[in-house]
């Protein structure tokens, strides 16, 4: 595979360890930030080093790429459009690197002629400050579904390592499921994973993460008991100073992905007339955040 010019498209944690990890592979890597700074700081299990990335702040920098990686909260695509539009071109994939289940319907509208991927994360990062990223796994994993897009993917990158699936709908909850009870109820307590270890945190978790089974099921996942189990069993099997998106924007007063995660969950449930009680909760005290207001 040849050298590919790749763009990322927010400098935060998850767009700088994409960023580094492209780079690493030994693709051409332009940042694409709304805050300048000089180079990027990636933190590893192995170390700090510098990334010899390009960074710039003007869509009019860019030029044209192979690929484009949306790194970027839903809730935050639309500030983006300037980025997409100048790298908008038939040949010219757009990966939606992003959280919930609506990854389609935030890129598409800003979008002509680029093909859409979207794709699912595994793996921690952590934004410290602008150009510095904190990156706790010592891999990344994408999920993506299976087809031409996502077998070209998996050719240009080996870090992440990318997995095709023929049931992007099931990962796609699978995942949702995690994110249901982590980023809420740690960004209300603002507390990282450790407050999982509270007997009764974790019966919330479970209530939150069974109703979202309900709902996966209805939305045409194919998810059952043993997928909230493993939900679960994550906050016990990751670090407990581990934390998640929604906590670490509240840490820096950014208003946080709620909508796009309990949020779809419980607009999921209405369609479908089933009761989610403690999500509808949540969603409720989430909105309420001031950050939020």
């Amino acid at each position: 595979m040849r050298t590919q010019r790749i763009a990322v498209i927010g400098g935060g944690a998850v767009g700088g360890a994409l960023a580094a990890a492209a780079q690493d592979t030994g693709h051409e890597v332009v940042l694409c930030v709304r805050t300048p700074f000089e180079v990027l700081v990636l933190d590893t299990p192995d170390g700090r080093r510098e990334v010899p990335v390009r960074v710039i702040t003007d869509p009019a920098q860019a030029g044209p790429v192979d690929w484009v990686l949306v790194a970027t909260k839903v809730q935050d695509v639309g500030g983006a459009g300037d980025w997409l539009s100048a790298f908008d071109a038939e040949g010219t994939p757009v990966v939606a690197v992003q959280n919930g289940v609506e990854h389609h319907d935030s890129l598409a509208p800003l979008l002509a002629r680029s093909p859409v991927l979207p794709a699912l994360l595994y793996g921690g990062a952590e934004r410290v400050r602008a150009g510095h990223v904190r990156r706790h796994s010592a891999k990344l994993r994408l999920v993506v579904p299976a087809g031409t897009l996502g077998e070209r993917l998996r050719a240009v990158l080996c870090d992440p390592e990318v997995t095709p699936t023929d049931d992007f709908r099931t990962e796609t909850w699978r995942k949702m499921l995690t994110n249901l009870a982590a980023n809420p109820i740690s960004a209300l307590t603002m507390r990282r994973l450790d407050v999982f270890a509270d007997g009764e945190v974790m019966a919330l978790a479970k209530a939150v993460v069974t109703e979202g089974v309900a709902v996966a099921r209805a939305e045409g996942a194919e998810l059952g008991t043993a997928d909230a189990d493993r939900a679960i069993e994550a906050f016990e099997v990751l670090a407990p100073g581990t934390g998640t998106s929604m906590l670490y924007d509240r840490e820096a007063g950014l208003r946080t992905e709620h909508e796009h995660i309990t949020g779809a969950l419980v607009r999921a449930a209405r369609r479908h007339g089933i009761p989610v009680p403690r999500n509808e909760t949540l969603l409720t005290l989430l909105r309420a955040l001031p950050e939020n207001r």
